[in-house]
């Protein structure tokens, strides 16, 4: 490294310096140590003092080369660039300065205490004045660019967390969409799918993992070849296309299709787009559209009950009155018949504003079991049917106050329904009917209506809740929806399960309430 002038101090000066170097990048331990110095210059601290300590070290060796080895003709002041480039990047502006105007005093320093002529000492101090403009320039420089280095890369790093962030809000919605997902390549692999794309693909169970091809199997051709075509085309019917897959065991499972297709090629090749298959069950689209239907018929049979209610009140009297005078017999027996049709219209419009929309009101908290024990009794009564061991209703009520979410009166009438539908299908036997009500799991309340007799089959299972349908020439057929539009109105679920042959009681019917913490005694008496 030095020239012909250089002397034994100097050489062992760059030995001592070039040691120092290997020692610190080749040691493990003191590897560790840099690279540790390396990841705290960005947060400041311990590792800013290594580094000024480093660069220090740099600056002194230079200069101290550059003053005993003035007879070579190296230029040792050029190596004071690269420990001023490095404050510039990795200290702050004042300290990355401060390192600057060092190297230049040093220079100086050095340009001053020349032993040559007046001449030469004024061209060296030239000389380390413009080395010293240059290295303020290369620290200012150095730190701009390292901001705006460290600016980008933060940027990019919150891009980047923004990126992950949606990328997992997007995979989760995907996830919990009811509706199936399928992202198909140009081969034909799904190369991603949710829970519901890959269920619909197979009899029960989650469904293939991912990747897998639509030609995979048999029974997905259908499938496949409409992907095939919206692959070609390039284009699919807004409202998709229906298509029908023949699953392992027979079962035929119709499908709507829609497709959608990301930015790509738009001349028949993907290339490295992708298409959106969106999969909905027809039975689940048909179920959504029917219950719009049924909610539209409420709302409007609920007006049309509104204005009967008038008309058949005067029709009611007018046959009272006409009942009170001297009639014939043949009379009097149309006269009955005008009445007895005129409480069956009644309870068929009583039954129909049940379905009205609900006022606005506080949600009540009630004691199921008090009020399931009374209309328990009061509807034993009212059947003339004795309670008692050999009764055709039994009961198994929970011993302790149980609270729900739910209105007394509605609660009632639930129980009333269930009763009779349970009571007109059951056997003479005892215990023919068992009512059960207990808490469950300690969130719900559940209370069970089993009834013996043959189940329902499950064509009539299907449209057991469905408003206007009954089985008995007379009924309404509003008793069972009514129960499920109470229910639902306070949170509540009912369904029908069918029992194992091996039970006496085959049908039953299940009310799940959501529990609730009953009022204080005090409280209960001041609400009343």
């Amino acid at each position: 490294m030095a020239g012909q002038g250089s002397n034994a101090l100097v050489a062992t000066l760059c030995v001592a310096y070039a040691g120092q170097a290997l020692i610190i990048w080749l040691l493990p331990r003191f590897r560790g140590l840099t690279e540790s110095m390396v990841r705290a210059s960005a947060t400041g601290g311990a590792g800013r003092q290594r580094w000024v300590t480093t660069i220090g070290v740099d600056i002194a060796t230079f200069v101290a080369l550059h003053l005993l080895d003035r007879a070579s003709g190296f230029n040792f002041a050029a190596l004071l660039v690269l420990p001023v480039l490095m404050a510039g990047v990795l200290l702050p502006r004042i300290a990355a300065l401060a390192a600057a105007a060092a190297s230049a005093l040093l220079l100086l320093f050095g340009a001053w205490d020349s032993p040559t002529g007046l001449d030469a000492t004024t061209l060296a101090l030239t000389r380390a004045g413009l080395a010293g403009i240059g290295l303020f320039a290369i620290a200012v420089l150095a730190g701009e660019l390292a901001a705006r280095l460290v600016r980008e890369e933060t940027a990019a790093r919150e891009s980047m967390e923004l990126a992950r962030r949606q990328a997992q809000l997007n995979r989760l919605v995907i996830q919990e969409l009811a509706d199936g997902v399928l992202i198909v390549d140009a081969g034909l692999r799904v190369r991603a799918a949710n829970p519901a794309g890959r269920a619909l693909l197979v009899v029960s169970g989650p469904g293939p993992s991912v990747p897998f091809g639509l030609e995979d199997r048999a029974q997905w051709r259908p499938l496949a070849q409409a992907a095939r075509q919206a692959i070609a085309d390039r284009r699919w019917p807004s409202v998709g296309r229906d298509i029908e897959l023949v699953l392992d065991d027979g079962q035929a499972r119709r499908l709507r299709l829609r497709a959608r297709f990301t930015p790509g090629n738009t001349h028949g090749d993907l290339g490295d787009a992708y298409c959106v298959l969106l999969l909905e069950d027809l039975r689940t689209a048909q179920a959504r559209l029917r219950q719009e239907k049924l909610a539209a018929m409420g709302r409007v049979s609920a007006g049309i009950a509104h204005e009967i209610r008038n008309p058949l009140a005067a029709i009611s009297q007018a046959n009272a009155l006409l009942l009170e005078d001297d009639l014939r017999a043949d009379q009097q027996r149309l006269a009955r018949m005008v009445s007895d049709n005129v409480r069956r219209l009644q309870r068929i419009v009583d039954d129909v504003m049940e379905l009205a929309p609900a006022r606005d009101e506080a949600e009540s908290i009630i004691d199921a079991r008090a009020v399931v024990a009374a209309t328990t009794v009061d509807w034993a009564q009212t059947e003339t049917i004795d309670l008692g061991p050999a009764s055709r209703l039994h009961t198994e009520l929970t011993a302790e106050p149980v609270g729900v979410h739910f209105d007394a009166e509605h609660l009632r009438r639930v129980l009333v329904n269930l009763l009779d539908n349970a009571s007109r299908h059951a056997g003479p036997e005892a215990g023919a009917v068992l009512l059960r009500l207990a808490p469950h799991d300690g969130h719900a309340v559940v209370l069970q209506v089993l009834s013996s007799g043959e189940p329902i089959v499950p064509e009539v299972e299907r449209h057991l809740f469905e408003p206007f349908f009954s089985t008995r020439s007379r009924g309404s057929g509003l008793g069972l929806y009514i129960c499920r539009e109470l229910c639902e109105r306070y949170g509540a679920n009912i369904e029908y399960r069918a029992r194992p042959a091996h039970e006496p009681r085959r049908n039953e019917f299940v009310v799940t309430m959501r529990q609730a913490t009953l009022p204080a005694p005090d409280a209960m008496l001041a609400l009343t």
